[in-house]
């Protein structure tokens, strides 16, 4: 289960309060203050990695709390440091500070560490305040408090190409084709629930990542259909590949290009102007030459190349997957 925006809260440890001590010895009359300093509370670190890639585990455990430090002692005894605290998030997770929206931190990289909440200070001791005019102090501080946030995570998956179109356009049994990815493929709308990634392997051993992203339809951008929750997962993307479904009796693949393609629009100006190849999907099973040729032209007229694919018998796979390359690797490297 794909869970992409969850709200968390962050609390890190209070410092522990400063001692107020004096030393008191046999033959040590006047021994002065020993009172020794609090220990700093536990911070609240967040760390990426590529192990996860779903926010799922955080709708059951939302509230994160470091350790506040330990009180000072005497002799001049500083109170242990709290213990501090690791979350893990899965890259590509973005960091917004909930009340006013602020972007706080992204994570683009394995093992990116930020600091979400810095534990607070320790307070000083009654020894810390001796002075030459002032050797008896009674004063001492208590701990300040740790850093409370409340944090909205937002998470959106890196891949390299993104695979978009109506439902059923053949998104996922492509991306099965091109990469080892096996997700669920039936002939009903919606099969696929949550973005699948997929590595596509090259015979010079370079790769690049594509994800399969859940049908858009008409609306999206307003709440319709399930795209909209997934729209953001190609953000990221360097390219975006639109697939054309040609098989569909009754329905203008125009149509439901240009549609798409306002979706797009509406959600992210930035997202309609990425790199896109058009694909007309499902060419085995197309039964009007005349639909493609609209097709490819409402594709050359935006500027998009176009090619004719189709999953089950292999034609054009290869062809696409050296263009992609070319598209996504030289920007990699």
């Amino acid at each position: 289960m794909l869970v992409d925006e969850v709200r968390i809260t962050v609390k890190a440890g209070d410092g522990g309060n400063g001692c107020l001590a004096f030393r008191r010895e046999k033959y040590v009359p006047r021994g002065g203050p020993s009172g020794g300093d609090g220990g700093n509370g536990g911070d609240i670190r967040m760390v990426a990695t590529i192990h996860r890639n779903t926010l799922l585990h955080f709708r059951f455990n939302p509230e994160y709390t470091a350790q506040r430090g330990r009180h000072g002692e005497g002799s001049n005894c500083k109170g242990h440091e709290g213990e501090s605290i690791t979350v893990q998030v899965p890259v590509g997770t973005t960091v917004y500070d909930e009340e006013s929206g602020e972007k706080l931190y992204d994570f683009t990289h394995d093992k990116e560490e930020w600091l979400a909440a810095k534990g607070g200070r320790g307070g000083k001791g009654n020894a810390r305040f001796t002075s030459s005019t002032h050797q008896a102090p009674t004063e001492h501080e208590a701990g300040f408090p740790g850093e409370f946030k409340k944090l909205q995570l937002k998470l959106r998956l890196l891949a390299d190409v993104g695979l978009v179109g109506y439902p059923n356009a053949g998104k996922s049994t492509l991306i099965s084709r091109i990469s080892a990815a096996r997700p669920k493929i039936a002939d009903y709308p919606f099969t696929t629930l949550e973005p699948n990634l997929g590595v596509v392997q090259l015979p010079d051993h370079r790769s690049f990542v594509v994800a399969d992203i859940p049908g858009i339809i008409e609306g999206a951008h307003e709440g319709r259909g399930l795209g909209i929750q997934f729209l953001r997962h190609v953000e990221r993307t360097q390219v975006l590949v639109h697939l054309v479904d040609m098989s569909a009796t009754g329905r203008d693949p125009v149509h439901d290009f240009e549609t798409l393609m306002t979706e797009l629009q509406s959600y992210s100006p930035e997202l309609a102007e990425k790199p896109m190849l058009v694909l007309a999907s499902k060419m085995d099973a197309a039964q009007d030459p005349e639909k493609v040729r609209a097709v490819r032209e409402a594709a050359e007229a935006g500027g998009h190349p176009f090619f004719e694919l189709s999953s089950v018998t292999g034609q054009g796979i290869d062809l696409l997957k050296f263009a992609l390359a070319g598209l996504v690797l030289p920007s990699m490297e």
